[in-house]
Parts: C-alpha cells; structure tokens; sequence
C-alpha cells in the first residue's frame, strides 16, 4: 500500500462552498456557516478524486514529525498573525505565503504544548500512536511507536484536552492523549460523490458518525468534506462521568491491559468499522479505586 499524503497546507473542499450567516452548529462564537454546494470542485476533478482514496477526517489537532536538534522530533503547528520576530523565527517553516502558518518543535517543558509533549518520550525517543492491530486489522491498539518510523508524516493530535474530547478520551483527574497518523483510517464503501448522497451516508448510517473525509489522490493532493459543510449537526455517541461510563461499540470489545509510562491503560479494542470509535479508561498506579466504577 502506497504512503498517504501529509497535511502541509489547507485543504480544498471536494464541493464547491458558499456562506451561510447562521451560527456554526461546530464552532460556538462562529456567526456563519460554510456549507457545501452540489457542484464538485475544479481542484478536486484535476486531482482525479474519483481514484482517490478516502479516510476518515479525525478531530484533533495537526502535528509532524521532523529533525529537530539532531532527534525526530514532534512539532505543533503554528497559525497566528505574524510579527517581525515570529516571521523571521518561523520563516524557515512556512508552508504558506499567505500567512504565518507553519510548525514550531514541542519542547519538554513548553506548557503552551504540555498535551502534545504528553504523547512523546525524546529520551527513548517514542510517541503514543493510535492504529490498527498488527494481526486484526478490524481492530486498534495504542502502541508506543519509535519517533523514527513516524519521520516526516502528520499525524492529529486527540485526547481529553484537545477540541472539546469528542471521542471521550481520558478524565479530567486522567487525561489521555493519543498520535493518529493522517490517512490511517480508510473508510470502505462510501457511496457516489453526490452531494445528496454523502449527505445521507452522514446523516443515516453508523460509519458516518465522523468529523469529515479526507481523499488521498494519486498525486499527493488532500481534498476534504466536513460533516458540517454538508448540513450535518456533529453529534458524540457518548457519556460519561465519574461514577458511570457507557459505551456505544459496533460489535465486540477485547480488553488488554498494557504498561505505557508507568501507568496502567485500560484499553478498549473495538471492532472498527470506517470510524474512529476508540474510548479509554485510564487510571495512575497506586491511585486506590479506578475513577470509574
């Protein structure tokens, strides 16, 4: 199987957009929506989507790995209004003219990067990474990962302090935080590239219950639909809270314990089917009770 393409820069709607002035369903203080028309867009047809491969959008943050001070290193990424000093910083790692968008490296002690930096060890040089189990592709394990295998790719940041938690990772007394490789996810059977008829795979089937799709085109080209560009509410299939946690799986659970950081991780496996439905329950060593019962 061909390497998937990095996210490096914006990604371009497979739909041709407009905007609507009425507040986002996603995005709380945002006054406008930007929803997708019937029309495919020209970018997308040049591509040549239709071969394209298309993969879940996970709702995260972006980061990459890159040589940083001799080492793989995992960077956040950058988008604000530039300065003189952050131009002339960052300059090096622009990926667009336009703006100041680009990567700064996640320093151990940084706290404005405290969860991306929870995810990595430089010292032994690993990061945490959700992906499919080695010996069943239908299902996921969290696995450390040498930074050296991730070289050079993105991957979204997920976890209990990232975009609201809307996979339910973690607690607040025990976050969690997780890598997701771009592209890991390929989603199976997604109906024609219809507007209408996307709209009903979002809105009417399980394997729809997610933030987006991504396609990978055969030249590199990322082309992206967001559940909301196509009028479809985001909605978690979730709850918890500290004394009850519950559950939705598609069709089985395995439980494994493994050791990661010197902390015990409940992880749930779940038969995976197009969608990223991987909850976590996490508790310190030591702690008495787990924080759920």
């Amino acid at each position: 199987m061909r390497r998937l393409g990095s996210v490096q820069r914006k990604m371009p709607c497979v739909f041709v957009t407009e905007v609507k002035e009425e507040p986002s369903a996603k995005r709380e203080y945002q006054p406008f929506k930007v929803l997708a028309t019937e029309t495919i867009n020209r970018k997308a047809l040049d591509a040549d989507i239709y071969s394209a491969i298309p993969t879940e959008k996970v709702d995260g943050t972006c980061c990459y790995v890159t040589t940083y001070k001799g080492q793989p290193y995992l960077w956040a990424r950058l988008d604000r209004k530039p300065n003189k000093q952050a131009e002339k910083r960052f300059k090096k790692f622009l990926y667009s003219k336009e703006n100041s968008k680009g990567w700064v490296p996640v320093e151990k002690n940084n706290k404005q990067y405290c969860w991306h930096s929870s995810v990595v060890n430089y010292e032994f040089e690993i990061a945490l990474v959700l992906k499919h189990h080695p010996d069943d592709p239908g299902l996921l394990e969290i696995s450390a990962v040498p930074l050296s295998d991730l070289l050079e790719q993105t991957l979204e940041l997920i976890g209990t302090n990232i975009n609201g938690n809307p996979y339910g990772l973690g607690s607040r007394k025990h976050p969690l935080h997780l890598l997701i490789p771009h592209g890991a996810f390929h989603i199976r059977n997604l109906p024609t590239l219809k507007h209408n008829d996307l709209l009903s795979w979002f809105e009417g089937c399980r394997e729809g219950k997610i933030e987006g799709i991504v396609w990978h085109c055969n030249d590199g080209c990322l082309i992206k639909v967001i559940a909301e560009n196509s009028l479809w509410d985001y909605v978690v299939l979730y709850s918890c809270n500290k004394v009850k946690m519950t559950l939705e799986f598609y069709q089985g659970i395995k439980i494994a314990v493994i050791l990661i950081c010197s902390k015990v991780v409940l992880l749930a496996y779940l038969t995976y089917h197009h969608s990223l439905y991987a909850l976590c329950i996490l508790w310190g060593i030591g702690s008495g009770d787990a924080p759920y019962n």
